[in-house]
């Protein structure tokens, strides 16, 4: 995956031309007590001056605080804690008893998003000679080992990965210096707390050491982690009271389930050049919406939990690189990808979690771009409007569906069926069926 220059995600923090346009006003770079490999990579990614999340974070990290912080996503948390982290290690000699442990670590919940931060700090670290891994699962099992094994600064990890090469003893966490958070909202939505709290009870003790956490909300669970794990944290947040980005123009299409794919190919059709995200509800929908796409000639590919890593890494990186214009996700997909030139993002199927029409919308209109984001509300997902215009703080502007706005939908060819053997009978199956036709 491509990080945050060279073509893709400048999208976290601020790019240069936006800070240079007028497009922030926030604290610039310049002005914070910086180790000079840490500004040279600041100026490798194009970052003059903070977003919102930074100029509030920045301060109080690089004096040693522990913050728990709440933003939008794709508002430059990532760049907030990397660049604490690295002026962090820069500014304070290795322990000599560490060796090649970790000295930073970094959580998060999905392997994109791992992949993501790792890219964005070989960026931001370039200059440092700092040694930064990733692991994750899906790929490189060996070789993550390997890497991890011959010694590791900043060490960035799924928690159960983390855990997997803890238990083989490959590294030690008991030198740890600083630790961030990522997506700690997400930890609870899937199901890895409990990993999450296997790993920092292992941790040395929240006294000598700094911790960051980041989330898109920070509820009664997540504020109680920080409370258990952290010192003192301090509560940042850069979270409007619009919750989604305000250059985001939304729309709704109510439509009927038989009408939806002739829509959307009816919208794709009036946006020529566009780069669209496409979210689905489920992976049976994922596949069957990519087949439809390209029997009626859009270049268009699907990535759902179970596709093999290495196949979703490849269709990220042609979809981050302009390559391919159509992605169609489930909500895997709708957290922490940073994806620069995203202009439109369509929920075919209206999210069932309110919160997810944020992180979905999220996609576009990043770092100072506009985009739209456009849903289609059948009768099957049209219900959980309500509850995402009451989330979101705002009605959605709607339209009904003309007919014109239809599209004719080629069919996809069918595809072959295996032909199924009849089942062997039972054992004395044939004897017990003869004998009752006497």
């Amino acid at each position: 995956m491509a990080g945050m220059s060279g073509g893709v995600t400048r999208s976290d923090p601020v790019p240069a031309d936006a800070a240079a346009s007028g497009a922030t006003e926030g604290r610039p770079f310049d002005a914070f007590p910086l180790p000079e490999a840490v500004r040279a990579g600041i100026r490798a990614a194009g970052f003059v001056r903070c977003t919102p999340i930074q100029e509030k974070v920045l301060p109080l990290a690089l004096a040693g605080r522990d913050v728990a912080g709440q933003a939008q996503t794709g508002t430059g948390k990532t760049a907030a804690f990397l660049i604490t982290i690295f002026t962090r290690l820069l500014t304070r000699p290795r322990p000599a008893e560490s060796a090649a442990a970790p000295r930073a670590l970094v959580i998060a919940p999905t392997r994109e998003l791992v992949a993501q931060i790792a890219d964005d700090a070989r960026l931001l670290g370039q200059a440092t000679g700092l040694r930064i891994h990733a692991v994750f699962g899906g790929i490189d099992y060996r070789r993550q080992r390997a890497a991890l094994a011959a010694g590791v600064d900043l060490l960035i990890g799924t928690p159960g990965r983390l855990i997997d090469y803890w238990k083989q003893r490959v590294y030690d966490l008991r030198h740890v210096e600083i630790l961030v958070i990522d997506e700690a909202d997400r930890m609870f939505d899937m199901g890895f707390i409990k990993d999450l709290r296997f790993l920092l009870r292992r941790l040395p003790p929240v006294d000598r050491r700094q911790a960051m956490l980041f989330s898109a909300t920070l509820g009664y669970d997540v504020m109680e982690l920080a409370y258990l794990f952290m010192n003192e944290a301090v509560k940042v947040s850069a979270t409007p009271e619009q919750v989604t980005a305000e250059n985001i123009e939304h729309l709704v299409y109510h439509v009927g389930r038989h009408e939806k794919l002739a829509l959307l190919l009816g919208i794709l059709r009036r946006e020529p050049g566009a780069r669209v995200l496409v979210f689905v509800n489920t992976k049976r929908a994922a596949e069957r919406l990519e087949r439809y796409l390209r029997a009626n000639d859009f270049a268009a590919a699907a990535i759902t939990g179970d596709v093999d890593q290495r196949q979703r890494l490849r269709v990220l990186a042609d979809f981050k690189e302009g390559r391919l214009p159509i992605l169609v996700a489930t909500d895997v997909a709708s957290r922490g990808l940073h994806i620069e030139g995203v202009t439109h993002v369509v929920n075919y199927d209206l999210p069932l979690d309110p919160e997810d029409y944020v992180h979905r919308a999220g996609r576009t209109a990043r770092a100072g771009a506009s985009g739209k984001a456009i849903s289609l509300a059948c009768e099957e997902y049209v219900e959980g409007l309500e509850a995402i215009e009451r989330y979101i703080g705002f009605k959605l502007p709607f339209e009904i569906a003309d007919d014109h706005m239809l599209v004719e939908v080629r069919h996809p060819p069918r595809e072959p069926h295996r032909r199924r053997l009849p089942p062997a009978p039972a054992p004395g199956g044939a004897r017990r069926r003869r004998r009752g036709r006497r």
